[in-house]
Formats: structure tokens, sequence, C-alpha cells
């Protein structure tokens, strides 16, 4: 039979230490609903006790709505060797578990602590005797670990004996500097797991050598309980074992273990994480950056489209996304033709391989292409159909201290002209308005703005080319369109124009 496996989520306690990053108490109480309800994930480490009267709050929430859920066993506090103080910050959070920190290294306790083994343990055997009067479950962690087990086994050793007497319900095993070779990690949790079978077992990986994933593979070949793992690989310095690679990696190469965590909420639990903390994900990121399900290379879509050769077990809808195929310098005919079949569109041999060369063009000049952009260059080549039928003729932008911005629009529609005025919250905005104008009066209907960045060049000055992205949605399809112009909001403007030339 196949062991289940507790992964436990650090995002909101441990993953806050990744530097500039804290989360507001409404921003963790709607992460906590999202690990637990839909992700899934067996438990959450929320907060350290004794931070901050914002933190007592947060918990504060999140164990009441766990209270009402049945999910308080599930809710964790980080707390201190310290008398009993956070055991009393604990309760008036509401909280009942707490994860005791403590020292695993020998090194840590003579110059941090200044204490020896036996003063140490005593100290802890106090909170336990103190928790345990209280009703509260006691998790410890043995900070510094593998440093531990490395240069000072035989104090690990004891300290683990120890444990051994006292009312311990998991017992936490972090590579608290990153340091472990997956080699080690399978060695030294083997050796404690054999030689403590009582003991549960959970490993809490750091990421400082990129070996973070690799490090819980082994930990679970060695018989671990359980992991710790943040989303989006969230800590300090280089953060955590990644919680979307580490679950791909246990569903696809660990059959002796199972877990309940939901795959398909991986990507929208990323998302909302990087939105609160604002810390972007990579776009090559495993499993939930932007391009990781994008095909590039013409031979590969060429190879998907014949008995799938180039797909693997990373199947995009796994995790709720779906694969896609770039357009640039690389593409073959195949990307191409994947990209025109979800416009609906057709080209026959030739016109593809004219469409083909120009896209080739563009991305030597490093101009994006996307699939918005065929229509147009398919235009441009063939002389096609797909004509440009909405011109923006003219406008006037202004603003002014004190006075709302406001605009005069003139734009061109199928040979037809059509001039209106609004204001609006910003330039762009009465942009918006003035347009909304023109084309209620032709009975049409404008998409809706879903999503709207700008960028420019890493470096670049305030003369820089500016890019202005926007997602659209209309009838329930979201499509993008680009702008690029040295004006912010020029360039918002002619995205502005290519989406309504799409419509």
């Amino acid at each position: 039979m196949k062991r289940h496996l507790e992964i436990m989520d650090t995002t909101l306690r441990d993953g806050e230490q990744t530097s500039g990053v804290s989360f507001t108490s409404s921003e963790k109480l709607t992460l906590a609903k999202l690990l637990l309800e839909e992700l899934k994930v067996d438990r959450i480490e929320v907060a350290s006790a004794r931070v901050s009267e914002g933190e007592l709050d947060a918990v504060k929430q999140i164990t009441q709505w766990a209270g009402e859920q049945q999910f308080l066993e599930k809710v964790e506090v980080l707390t201190f060797v310290d008398g009993g103080v956070s055991l009393d910050w604990m309760q008036k959070a509401g909280a009942i578990t707490q994860n005791l920190l403590t020292k695993g290294s020998m090194n840590h306790l003579k110059y941090q602590l200044k204490k020896t083994p036996k003063e140490h343990f005593k100290d802890i055997a106090d909170i336990f005797t103190q928790a345990t009067e209280r009703g509260f479950v006691t998790n410890i962690y043995l900070e510094d670990w593998s440093n531990g087990m490395r240069n000072s086994k035989g104090y690990v050793m004891e300290f683990l004996e120890f444990l051994t007497t006292q009312p311990v319900k998991r017992v936490l095993l972090p590579d608290t500097l990153g340091i472990l070779t997956h080699t080690e990690t399978k060695e030294f949790l083997s050796e404690i797991i054999e030689k403590f079978p009582q003991l549960h077992i959970d490993f809490h990986g750091h990421n400082d050598y990129d070996l973070g994933v690799a490090n819980i593979m082994e930990a679970v070949k060695a018989g671990c309980h359980g992991l710790h793992l943040t989303v989006n690989g969230m800590g300090e310095r280089a953060g955590n074992a990644p919680m979307a690679s580490a679950i791909a990696v246990i569903n696809d190469f660990l059959p002796e273990v199972s877990i309940q965590v939901n795959e398909k909420a991986l990507y929208r639990v990323s998302k909302l994480v990087s939105a609160f903390t604002g810390v972007g994900i990579p776009a090559n990121k495993p499993i939930v950056g932007e391009n990781v399900f994008t095909q590039t290379a013409g031979i590969h879509a060429d190879g998907d489209s014949k008995k799938n050769l180039y797909f693997s077990d990373l199947m995009p809808e796994r995790f709720g996304r779906k694969r896609k195929y770039a357009l640039g310098k690389m593409s073959g005919k195949a990307n191409i033709q994947k990209n025109l079949q979800e416009l609906g569109l057709t080209l026959n041999d030739e016109e593809l391989k004219k469409v083909t060369a120009r896209i080739i063009e563009l991305g030597d000049k490093k101009e994006k292409v996307t699939k918005e952009d065929l229509p147009y260059i398919i235009s441009d080549v063939l002389d096609t159909d797909y004509q440009q039928k909405v011109f923006v003729k003219s406008y006037v932008l202004t603003h002014s201290k004190g006075l709302r911005p406001s605009t005069t629009l003139s734009v061109e529609i199928n040979g037809k002209s059509f001039e209106e005025n609004a204001s609006g919250d910003g330039q762009y905005d009465a942009f918006m308005n003035a347009l909304r104008k023109i084309y209620s009066t032709q009975k049409m209907e404008l998409p809706k703005l879903v999503d709207y960045s700008v960028r420019i060049p890493p470096g670049s000055n305030s003369d820089a080319l500016c890019e202005t992205i926007i997602t659209w949605n209309a009838n329930g399809k979201e499509f993008t369109s680009r702008g690029l112009d040295s004006d912010q909001t020029v360039s918002a403007i002619k995205a502005t124009e290519k989406m309504l030339n799409i419509i």
C-alpha cells in the first residue's frame, strides 16, 4: 500500500521571509482558504508568534475561519523556547498547533544560545509540559539540522533520543541554509528514520544550490512522512523547495507515496501569490512559468502534429493550462499552422511559405509576433481581405491639474468618419469613453478590458519605447493586443486600434 505523504505549505510564514514581502491580514486569510480548500494541502504554517499586532490579527482571522471549517489542527504557528510567552500568544490567536523552533546543531546551540545540550533539552521539556497542560499540539523544528548532521551528528542523535520521551507529534528537519546534496539528504534521513521509527519526520528544504526539488525527492525515498513547500519557491535568500515542481515530481516519479494536492489549482494559486507579493514568476519557471508550455522551434510543433512526438507527462491540462506555439525567427510552418487553426484561418502551401518567411524576418528584427498579429501579416504579405478597416485618425488628449482629463477623438470605420469627445479618470480612460460613444452609435459593443501592462526595456531612459499589452475579453474569449510608442498613452491607443480591427 502507498503511504500518505503530508504536504505542509509554509508560504505564509517562511515564504513571507522573502525580501520585501509582507502579506496583509486579508491576503493571509484569502491564501489560507485557497491552500486548504482548493489546493488541498494537508497543513499550513501561517505565522511566527510574537511578531506584531498585525500578525496576531491575521492568525485570529485564519483560526476563526479554520475552526468553523474543522481545519484548526491544520493551521500551525512557529513558536520559540521562551518560557511560554509564545504559548500565550498562540492562545490569544486561537491556534492549537505549535512548531517549536529549537537548535539542531551544536554550532547554533553553542554560539547563539550559549547553552549545553542538557540545559537546552530541559528548557524544551518545560515547553512540552506547558503545551500539553494547555491542550496544544507540538511539532518541533531542529534549526540548522543539516549542518548538525554534517558536523555534530552525536548531538542530533542525542536530541532525537530525548524527543522519543516527549509528547511530540512531528519532528521537522530543515536544511536551513540549503547546503545539502541529494545523496546527503537520503543518507541522513534514512539513518534517522531507521533508528527512530516511532517519530514522524518532516523534511524542510531550501534552494540555495537549486537542489530543493532533488532533495525532496530523496527525502521521500528515505521514508520521510511530510514535506514543507512554498508557492513559487518563496522564502529567504534563494527560497524554499517550490510547491508546483515538487508536486509534479512526486506524482510522476514517486509511486510509493500518495498525496492529496490538487494539481489543477497550482497555477491559479501561483498567480495569486505573485499578485499579492509583487514578485514576478520567471517565464521559464517549471509548471507555472509563462513559457513552459510554449513550443518555439518549428520542428517541435511539427512533431506535436505527428503522434505528439514532443509531448511528455507534463501536459499543461494537468495544471489548468494550454499549450501554445510561439511565433518568431525559430518558427516553422507547423508553428504557424497551429496558431492559424486557433484563429479559424487556413492557407495553402504557397501562402503559408510566404507568411512563414515574413514572421522569420520580423523575428530577426526582435519584433514580437503574436497569434493576433497573423491576420495583419497575412494581409500584408498576401494582399487578402484582411485589410485594416478601423483607423484612429486623430485625437487630442488634455491633462490639467485640478481638471478631469478629456479627449476629442476621430475614428474611421469602414471608410466612414466619426468624432466624439469625453472625459475620464485618466487620458486613456477618456479616450475609451469617447470610443464607446462612437461604437454605441453603431450599436457595437467593445470588449471588456481584463488586464493592462506597460513595460520598457531594462536599463532604458525616459525616452524609451513603451510596449503596452492589453488583454481583452469578448464573448467569453480572451485575446491580447500590443502597441509600441515612446508615449505610454499613445502605445495604449495603438494597442486599442489593433483590438478594434481584430474584433
